[in-house]
């Protein structure tokens, strides 16, 4: 599983207000059954989107996403089945959300 990629949210539940979850745990961890993600959530349905850093926008085909990087969390591997994309190319905005929400820089 490489770093930064983006995946579609299987879960009925959930996948109206989160239809993705990006991958940010290192590819060195892969043996792991659990990941690290962000949800994305589609922008037009955020009130506040003034915590720019915290939550910066990635433009997909589908539209606009804020990454929820203050509701990370840690799923189980099994659940990452249908790979969208890679995120790479939003490399630092998503590293400079982490440390915005970890150091408050």
């Amino acid at each position: 599983m490489a770093q930064f990629s983006l995946y579609k949210n299987e879960d009925s539940a959930s996948n109206d207000a989160y239809p993705y979850f990006i991958d940010i745990q290192n590819s060195l961890l892969s043996d792991l059954n659990s990941r690290l993600v962000i949800p994305l959530s589609p922008h037009d349905t955020l009130n506040n989107t003034d915590a720019k850093n915290l939550c910066p926008v990635v433009h997909l085909d589908e539209g606009n996403f804020v990454l929820l990087t203050h509701q990370m969390t840690s799923v189980p591997s099994s659940i990452l089945k249908t790979k969208v994309a890679s995120l790479e190319n939003f490399r630092y905005e998503i590293l400079g959300a982490i440390d915005m929400l970890i150091s408050g820089i």
